[in-house]
């Protein structure tokens, strides 16, 4: 019988391998350039992703609460101890949390607060906000809302720029009508 660890290690793995084998190096030096070398990159095109995050979630189909927040995490970290991040892992990380957006529970907002701090590219941060947490937020309401609002609060006032940055884009006020050209709202995933 397999613990939900053993579950979370086998679709990391999962994920790991089939966006090494999705990778072309060609896109990997392009992706190391444009982020300046802190994070690595396997190559792997956007559809690659999306599509291993499908396959992921139809072969491991009880991921729970628990099990989803652990895969991003293990997604998010280092492939291996001294590997430096990896961009793709890190996007899989954030198509997994759009997806399972409805498991998402406001506790999960320090989880994201610490992949905000470390994601290292607003090419991470954007779709992490306009993907994941503006529509997490705006699900939320009653105690949950003001507890979110506490933590953004913290975020508008932090030194750390990624955090004041995500606490104004998350407390804009939606639009209704279609964004411009370029806004990164208009694009998912």
């Amino acid at each position: 019988m397999s613990t939900a660890a053993d579950v979370v290690a086998a679709a990391a793995g999962f994920v790991d391998r089939t966006l090494q084998n999705e990778g072309a190096w060609y896109r990997a030096d392009d992706v190391e350039g444009r982020l300046g070398g802190e994070l690595t990159s396997y190559g792997s095109s956007v559809g690659a992703v999306r599509g291993t995050v499908r396959d992921t979630l139809r072969k491991y189909r009880d991921l729970d609460h628990d099990a989803v927040v652990q895969l991003a995490s293990a997604l998010w970290g280092q492939p291996r101890p001294g590997a430096r991040a990896v961009y793709e892992r890190r996007l899989a990380a954030i198509v997994l949390l759009q997806t399972k957006a409805a498991l998402l529970r406001h506790s999960d907002l320090t989880r994201m607060e610490g992949f905000l701090r470390s994601a290292g590219t607003r090419e991470l941060v954007d779709p992490l906000l306009a993907d994941v947490l503006a529509p997490f937020l705006a699900r939320l309401h009653g105690r949950d809302r003001q507890r979110a609002a506490v933590v953004l609060a913290r975020w508008r006032a932090d030194p750390d720029t990624q955090l004041r940055y995500a606490a104004a884009f998350l407390e804009q006020p939606p639009t209704s009508e279609a964004p411009p050209q370029g806004d990164i709202r208009e694009r998912s995933l």
